[in-house]
């Protein structure tokens, strides 16, 4: 299932997606959690992201699995990559629970002139800390995204490129 996409390994299509979706979701969702101001205009963005960025790094995983699988001489090549690959999608799962939460409990305006739809601040000790939690956990998927690219690019490229 996670092998192929027409002629092409699914693996390869999957991972732009994920280079570009999780630190899009990360930064937006940072800004979801402390900029208490925008957060009628981010909430649903943020959550769609959130979800969107586990779905792709589930599929990007399992798609190098298989692709691994299918050309198993690969492994000593791309072994740091799928190693920094698999806590990449442990620090998007945590990400996203705490999308969720952030979505559920973090106070904000509404959009509205009447205040209709606003939600009130249930617990400002527990707003502050989602609020850095997303922001720690935000941070360590971008980082942890460029990490993994950059070793699967390396496994990829190295060597087969003319010299500088």
């Amino acid at each position: 299932m996670f092998e192929r996409f027409g002629d092409l390994p699914l693996h390869v299509l999957v991972i732009h997606a994920a280079v570009v979706l999780l630190p899009v979701a990360a930064l937006l969702a940072i800004a979801f959690a402390v900029v208490p101001r925008w957060r009628w205009l981010l909430r649903w963005p943020a959550l769609l992201l959130g979800l969107a960025a586990l779905v792709i790094a589930y599929v990007a995983k399992e798609s190098g699995e298989a692709f691994l699988a299918a050309i198993p001489e690969l492994e000593p090549a791309v072994k740091l990559h799928q190693e920094r690959g698999d806590l990449l999608f442990w620090y998007v799962l945590v990400f996203t629970v705490l999308v969720v939460a952030a979505f559920l409990l973090l106070a904000g305006p509404s959009a509205l002139a009447s205040g209709k739809g606003a939600k009130a601040t249930k617990s400002r000790p527990l707003e502050l800390v989602i609020s850095a939690a997303i922001v720690v956990v935000g941070v360590l998927v971008i980082f942890q995204t460029i990490r993994t690219g950059d070793a699967g690019a390396k496994a990829v490229w190295d060597g087969q490129l003319p010299p500088k």
